[in-house]
């Protein structure tokens, strides 16, 4: 028998079919390796029935976690009428764009799209058409996806030659690179420094509201907004991970601080495939299919574009969204379970935080929440690593490096389970801060 069809848990199998025997680019190559099987509630299970307690929740979209009955019963009754459909509308797509519409601050009209990749993409380009400038404003350490603009100073041993920005991956067009100015994330006096030499040459300013894990100093977002105002500029949130989950208005409620366009992804498709560009009225309407052939004309289009089965199970999310109550409970969630974290880390005597924001949460070797990238790279990260290595080991499910978050599904008794992971993990690794190696800032998702 060919050793590929020997077993469907091999290792060794997935290593002959996918490089690097992972399905992207945060697969935890250096701890665990495990497929999953299922997943209900809180937890994951793999192949060899080992259960995990899940804080990825599919990079933050499944906020109500895995399952859900109200979801899963929406889209078995959606794939009972329609899976697909392509150049024409469905009404679960146009009910979902209404609610959207309702609850983003931002939002006069929306556009969708399929990955947050694509929604930021469009958002820029957007920028660049509307204005008719070619430079694009983002912050150091910033994550907006796989496109080419997106992949400029995202993760780097050492920060930005500012306003200039490594790319991040290889196969960057040198062109791309030098659309892109570089600013660190919180300084308003940089932003003023770096961007105003070129100012007429600057379409719009793209920003994650929460940056990883980092939260905007008091200001910061409001300071963007007179910006940008000010010279003309468009103010595009990144809130593809930030949107219906510090708030039912994302970042916008949540902060206060309306921008011109915002990218939405993850929460909004409910665990599908489907994101949405929102914003003004006169921006998104460029976008219009009456407007092709003119110069007017901004394209986005793909066949997934308001998948009906995303647009379901994104409907049933959202329903549990707006009950009375839920944003304060989550994040009283996050804070219970940082609480519980933190007593831990300190009685082990290690030099560590709970950095949280809302539901966010992730553990940093560091002696102050971080304000800006360089704060993140100034962290023990062979610590952080090896430490949430070790969680996986004790089955708790985290993507080293990277923040992870708390669903609705995760319930007291699910942080008690944890602390003790931590504690278990702790115990083995001993006091010091530990010996991992690799990117610890993370690299986005």
């Amino acid at each position: 028998m060919n050793a590929r069809l020997r077993s469907p848990t091999d290792p060794a199998r997935a290593e002959s079919l996918l490089p690097g025997g992972a399905l992207g680019a945060n697969t935890n190559l250096a701890g665990p390796r495990f497929a999953v099987a299922s997943a209900s509630g809180a937890y994951i299970t793999d192949t060899d029935g080992n259960r995990y307690l899940d804080y990825v929740t599919g990079a933050g979209a499944l906020i109500l976690g895995h399952q859900h009955p109200a979801v899963v019963e929406a889209v078995v009754r959606q794939a009972g009428r329609t899976m697909h459909q392509y150049g024409t509308l469905t009404d679960v797509a146009i009910e979902l764009a209404s609610q959207l519409v309702d609850a983003i601050p931002c939002a006069e009209r929306i556009v969708f799209a399929t990955t947050g990749s694509e929604a930021t993409a469009y958002s820029l380009r957007l920028a660049r058409a509307v204005t008719g400038r070619d430079l694009i404003v983002k912050f150091e350490g910033g994550f907006h996806g796989n496109h080419d603009y997106a992949g400029i100073a995202v993760a780097a041993p050492t920060t930005a030659d500012y306003p200039a920005g490594r790319p991040f991956t290889a196969g960057t067009p040198g062109a791309v690179r030098d659309t892109v100015l570089v600013v660190p994330y919180n300084d308003l006096e940089a932003l003023e420094r770096l961007v105003i030499p070129v100012v007429d040459r600057v379409a719009g300013i793209i920003v994650e509201p929460v940056q990883r894990i980092i939260r905007p100093l008091p200001g910061f977002l409001e300071g963007l907004r007179r910006f940008c105002d000010r010279h003309g500029l468009l103010l595009i949130f990144d809130e593809v991970v930030t949107g219906f989950r510090l708030s039912y208005q994302g970042a916008q409620g949540y902060f206060g601080v309306t921008p011109d366009l915002a990218a939405f992804g993850k929460v909004i498709g409910g665990g599908g495939s489907l994101s949405c560009v929102a914003g003004r009225a006169d921006l998104i309407d460029r976008t219009s299919p009456r407007l092709k052939g003119t110069p007017r004309f901004v394209y986005t289009s793909g066949t997934f574009h308001g998948n009906p089965l995303a647009a379901a199970a994104g409907l049933a999310t959202l329903e549990q969204l707006r009950r009375p109550g839920v944003y304060k409970d989550l994040a009283d969630r996050a804070q219970r379970l940082s609480s519980r974290m933190t007593r831990v880390l300190a009685a082990h005597g290690r030099r560590a935080l709970v950095a949280t924001a809302g539901s966010l949460w992730q553990i940093l070797h560091i002696d102050r929440p971080p304000e800006r990238y360089a704060d993140l790279l100034e962290s023990d990260q062979p610590a952080n690593l090896e430490l949430d290595r070790a969680l996986v080991a004790n089955r708790i499910n985290v993507i080293p490096g990277l923040r992870r978050f708390v669903s609705l599904a995760h319930s007291d008794d699910h942080f008690d389970t944890t602390a003790r992971a931590l504690d278990r993990t702790c115990r083995q690794l001993g006091g010091g801060q530990g010996r991992g190696s690799g990117p610890g800032a993370g690299d986005g998702g």
